[in-house]
């Protein structure tokens, strides 16, 4: 028999928890919290190198991530209810489906509704789920959830997720595999609100090299159509601008995934990636990463009635399909049984 990993306390909001030593000989654990139950789930807390990452068990969220003690994305407590979608994971859906409505194989389905204010589903059904922590180790941890089905996704999906610290910083990588009959429609994206240093949003610059955005309706943001970014005012953002009072919530495509060395759509033996950055006015910032498996990317500036809360990171979501893709198709991944699907992206502090 294994041995149990060592608990520790539930630490507030930055601050370190004493470290627990493995056994001699054992590979070195993460810190892991279960006992107690914290409000967000069991808790890992991962480092390597200057970073170091929180995960809640609840959405498997990535609940914190500084560099040196410098946050990356916006935060909550450990023993808070998480505001919003901060930090999880989205799946089997990114985004909304409108009106909770569509069709598959001759059959209409309708989701629950949980955007009441504009009548879509919207960002899927695990973020909710109390993942299962399946190993974490001082840099590694991973969990899994199983999808089962119900009204309105009657998939069974088994999602996997691993959160790994590198040198590069933090890299996620979800797994879904169709682990019952029937093919099952499939999208999936992360939810963080990226955090280049000093100041809101409004102070940062961004860049994205995006040539097209996702036009959708002002009230209830049901996709139109893509458009040039040129065609609409502050939205290209390829050779970086900074943002100011620019109001963002749309999907942005035809992204110039390329390779570290430049080479466009990537050399032999290279993955294509491509990457988004946002830079404080002090030169600090962070950038997230991803590849062709991810298309899409949703990029909103987080306007809030709250003034805590309004603007104060910037969402950058890599989707693999856009918005209500259960309806047009596009992009979106269709898994046979026993089919899997494996997406993964980079957040790294400079």
């Amino acid at each position: 028999m294994s041995e149990p990993t060592p608990v520790a306390p539930v630490p507030p909001h930055g601050t370190v928890p004493p470290v627990v030593e493995p056994a001699p000989g054992a590979p070195p654990t993460a810190r892991l919290v279960t006992s107690p139950v914290p409000v967000s789930g069991a808790q890992v807390v991962l480092e390597r190198d200057g970073y170091r990452a929180e995960i809640a068990g609840v959405g498997a969220t990535l609940r914190t991530l500084t560099f040196e003690g410098r946050d990356l994305v916006v935060p909550f407590a450990a023993d808070e209810v998480r505001p919003g979608f901060r930090g999880a994971l989205l799946a089997p859906w990114p985004n909304r489906v409108t009106d909770g409505r569509y069709e598959r194989d001759g059959v209409e389905h309708q989701l629950p509704l949980n955007e009441v204010e504009r009548g879509h589903a919207l960002h899927g059904l695990a973020h909710w789920a109390d993942w299962t922590i399946d190993q974490a180790q001082a840099a590694r941890a991973s969990a899994s959830f199983v999808l089962v089905p119900r009204d309105g996704y009657p998939w069974r999906l088994a999602l996997s997720v691993v959160y790994e610290l590198t040198d590069d910083g933090l890299t996620t990588t979800v797994t879904a595999r169709n682990a019952g009959t029937g093919v099952a429609p499939y999208g999936t994206a992360p939810h963080p609100y990226l955090i280049a240093g000093e100041g809101r949003v409004d102070d940062w610059s961004f860049t994205l090299p995006a040539a097209s955005y996702l036009e959708v309706t002002d009230d209830r943001l049901v996709p139109v159509g893509t458009r040039p970014v040129g065609d609409r005012d502050g939205f290209d953002f390829r050779d970086g601008h900074p943002v100011g009072d620019l109001f963002v919530d749309h999907a942005f495509t035809d992204l110039a995934f390329g390779t570290p060395d430049g080479d466009a759509g990537g050399g032999p033996g290279q993955e294509a990636r491509v990457t988004a950055t946002v830079t404080a006015r002090d030169g600090h910032g962070v950038t997230m990463s991803w590849g062709t498996e991810l298309p899409w990317v949703q990029v909103h500036t987080a306007d809030r009635p709250e003034p805590e809360n309004d603007r104060v990171g910037l969402a950058v979501e890599p989707m693999t399909c856009p918005p209500d893709a259960f309806n047009s198709g596009d992009d979106l991944v269709l898994l046979a049984p026993g089919e899997a699907h494996t997406a993964s992206w980079t957040i790294t502090a400079f």
